[in-house]
């Protein structure tokens, strides 16, 4: 669970976000972080300020949001985050434990991480607003009806035991928890395996804390 704390340790984890309102990539990593159990120090640094950058370069030398900081080791990309914590806390299972499971679930985290462009660009992640749904186009439809078909794939071959792609919460919904606030944002039409997952992944008790902090964020940008 997220803390504040003085306290300087080489075992010390902090977490370094944007705020929780707009940061899709900055709530993949603390989700994946809350599943660890472990304590950690968040540092929030409002996007779109004058002084972002700079507030960011302090702690990134990528100068991008989020940074994971294991006393001074850093690590700065959110699957490369996951995958550290996954290697740090074996017991909390952030991948299934079946190989071929683990596979596929490693395979569309990657697809999630690198692609979707069209979405992102037309949805962009605002969890306290309600928007229209943008204009149709090829493109966003195409990504829409590839998330749907991997959230129906995944469900039907490993996600049968649990609410979440593959049984219990892994990295894989970290990674698709964004999208799944887009579409509580813009309310695409989606199939009946996606609004269940999304119902899910919206009620799951850490992303409803994220979702909380957000809603208290006194930060907003116009045009996210």
């Amino acid at each position: 669970m997220a803390q504040t704390s003085d306290e300087a340790s080489d075992d010390k984890l902090t977490l370094v976000i944007g705020n929780k309102n707009y940061s899709s990539w900055s709530l993949r990593a603390w989700l994946a972080l809350e599943m660890t159990g472990a304590p950690f120090e968040e540092i929030v640094i409002p996007l779109d300020l004058e002084d972002t950058a700079a507030a960011i370069a302090a702690h990134s030398p990528s100068r991008r949001v989020p940074v994971l900081k294991h006393g001074a080791f850093q690590v700065w990309d959110s699957l490369a985050i996951a995958e550290y914590l996954a290697d740090m806390f074996p017991a909390a299972a952030l991948w299934p434990s079946d190989r071929q499971a683990r596979a596929r679930a490693r395979t569309v985290t990657a697809e999630m991480h690198a692609g979707f462009a069209a979405l992102r660009k037309a949805m962009p992640m605002d969890l306290r607003a309600r928007h229209a749904l943008p204009p149709k186009a090829p493109d966003l439809d195409a990504d829409i009806t590839r998330i749907c078909e991997i959230w129906q794939d995944c469900r039907k071959h490993f996600g049968r035991d649990g609410a979440f792609l593959f049984g219990s919460a892994s990295i894989a919904d970290a990674f698709f928890a964004p999208v799944v606030s887009r579409f509580v944002t813009y309310r695409p039409q989606l199939t009946e395996t996606a609004e269940r997952y999304v119902a899910a992944v919206w009620d799951w008790p850490a992303m409803q804390s994220w979702a909380a902090a957000a809603e208290k964020e006194p930060w907003h940008i116009e045009n996210p």
